[in-house]
């Protein structure tokens, strides 16, 4: 019974997952530049929370094959939306920086979950927050966006944090 609940947590997971970083992209497409902040709080946060709660899940099941999957996945989509440029973006920022949140996950897998989970989200929001919007806006770099990003981002992430790990005694 706990597998199949898990199953069908994951699935959810996968979906808002999906659908934020459409909803991300789409929205930057649409709006530039000054609605990536709102979108690092409302869909970011909960992507790079999110993929270690996915990270825990599919552990030794192909984890980076799945992640490259959905990361690439919700970039062809949102690329298939008209997103252009901002999808290419997202997906190498996504790459990278989730790649290094899964170092950083697995590093900090002696400590608190919520100190895992979030010392973990400030490496890859730190990364995607300089990345994205270099590849996505060029050059020169928008200091305020990048920095306003990366706050959003970790505060996001940290909300998220409790809310998706809110049922677990380790926390």
């Amino acid at each position: 019974m706990q597998k199949v609940k898990e199953n069908y947590s994951n699935i959810w997971i996968v979906a808002l997952y999906l659908g934020a970083i459409i909803a991300a992209n789409i929205t930057v497409a649409i709006w530039g530049p000054r609605i990536s902040v709102l979108n690092a709080f409302l869909f970011i946060g909960f992507n790079i929370t999110s993929r270690d709660k996915l990270h825990d899940s599919w552990h030794g099941k192909n984890l980076k094959r799945n992640m490259f999957l959905l990361i690439l996945a919700g970039s062809v989509l949102s690329l298939i939306l008209g997103a252009g440029r901002i999808a290419i973006a997202s997906f190498v920022a996504f790459a990278i920086s989730e790649s290094l949140d899964a170092i950083s996950y697995n590093l900090l897998r002696d400590k608190n979950k919520l100190l895992q989970i979030n010392g973990s989200n400030v490496v890859s929001a730190s990364a995607d927050s300089i990345l994205f919007p270099l590849l996505a806006f060029g050059w020169p770099p928008l200091l305020a966006i990048m920095l306003g990003q990366f706050l959003a981002k970790v505060f996001g992430g940290a909300i998220w944090s409790i809310i998706l790990n809110r049922s677990r005694n380790d926390i």
